[in-house]
């Protein structure tokens, strides 16, 4: 074998898909341009944040506490767990890149659905990892019992999106229920719950319950989406001790910066203006949805802050008229746009160009 002129990386780098964020807006004269491509929190910090932020600041030639201490803390009471069983990181993209890590030899399987999170693919072949992609059904929903049959003796990890971003279903408490009794206790089941605080529907997953009743589950969470924390990047996962201490032992060492951490703390303690936010956008919500059935769309169900529209060819289209009124979305080529929740105005003009463009 022949010695390399120049530095190689592992063989499997070069199968990594790039990660493709929203885009910002395209300026356009005379009109306000609203961003709707990365499901972000239309509102500013929640009271008390930017203050809590500023004396983070104040003191940032000091490391920040590499055991996020408070922040653990905080959560511990909040969610009635013990600070043994949390494991915090920069936003929850990053918790599945320490999972997969800790969890992922070269070569074992990862099951997801697809389409769902972005970051999945890019994560399991980061790890040298596989993926084992189960194709959503055609509502938008995970099609659990597929799944299921997809573990194998090579499966490690198995990844539930709820609600699914991007097609915005979530799974019940009993489908999910039914699916762990089907997933050995030694593969890691992750419930992914970035946008449970906007679920509204019968017989919603209790994450916490979910993992007291299993010990092969994980909980991942962020204050990125109803916290409005995107910026900051805190994300926290709720496991039990051994799979939590796992995560926190492959962690970026002072990964959490003191600002982040401060912020996510001052926000825990604005439950009652984060509720309220929150069922703001819910409503904006369920009006955007009912508006484009009534207008003739199929939509499918949606419980994040974010609306699906499944557009095949027309995908690229879609995106360029939405451009064009002033609202920047996010493409998925060749399978459909997810649109977030944003201002008033920015909503209606998306029910404006969605009549228009299926008139047309």
């Amino acid at each position: 074998m022949s010695t390399p002129t120049t530095p190689r990386p592992r063989a499997h780098i070069g199968d990594i898909p790039a990660y493709v964020p929203g885009k910002p807006p395209t300026p356009r004269p005379g009109l306000t341009a609203y961003k709707l491509s990365s499901n972000e929190n239309p509102y500013p910090p929640l009271p008390g944040v930017v203050e809590a932020a500023t004396r983070a600041v104040e003191v940032m030639n000091r490391y920040p506490d590499m055991g996020s201490r408070a922040l653990y803390e905080a959560l511990a009471e909040r969610l009635g767990v013990p600070v043994e069983d949390l494991a915090a990181a920069t936003g929850s993209v990053a918790l599945i890149y320490q999972l997969l890590q800790a969890f992922c030899e070269p070569g074992d399987e990862v099951v997801y659905a697809w389409r769902s999170f972005e970051a999945y693919p890019i994560a399991v072949t980061a790890a040298g990892a596989r993926s084992v992609q189960v194709p959503l059904r055609a509502d938008g929903r995970h099609d659990l019992d597929a799944m299921a049959e997809a573990i194998t003796e090579r499966t490690r990890v198995v990844m539930v999106c709820t609600p699914n971003n991007p097609t915005g279903p979530a799974v019940s408490q009993a489908e999910l229920d039914a699916f762990l009794a089907r997933v050995p206790e030694h593969v890691v089941a992750v419930v992914d719950e970035a946008y449970l605080e906007f679920v509204r529907m019968d017989d919603a997953v209790d994450g916490l319950a979910t993992y007291r009743a299993h010990p092969n589950v994980v909980l991942f969470r962020t204050f990125s989406k109803a916290y409005g924390l995107a910026g900051f990047r805190v994300g926290y996962a709720v496991a039990q001790p051994e799979v939590a201490g796992a995560l926190r032992a492959v962690s970026l060492p002072f990964g959490v910066s003191a600002v982040a951490q401060a912020a996510a703390v001052a926000s825990l303690e604005a439950g009652e203006e984060l509720l309220a936010r929150v069922d703001a956008l819910v409503v904006e919500r369920d009006r955007v949805e009912a508006g484009l059935r009534a207008a003739g769309w199929e939509v499918p169900d949606a419980q994040g802050n974010f609306v699906w529209f499944a557009l095949g060819e027309r995908t690229a289209e879609f995106a360029a008229a939405c451009d064009e009124a002033g609202i920047v979305v996010r493409p998925f080529a060749g399978e459909g746009c997810r649109v977030s929740i944003g201002e008033v105005e920015a909503n209606d003009r998306l029910l404006e160009v969605a009549r228009s463009f299926l008139g047309g």
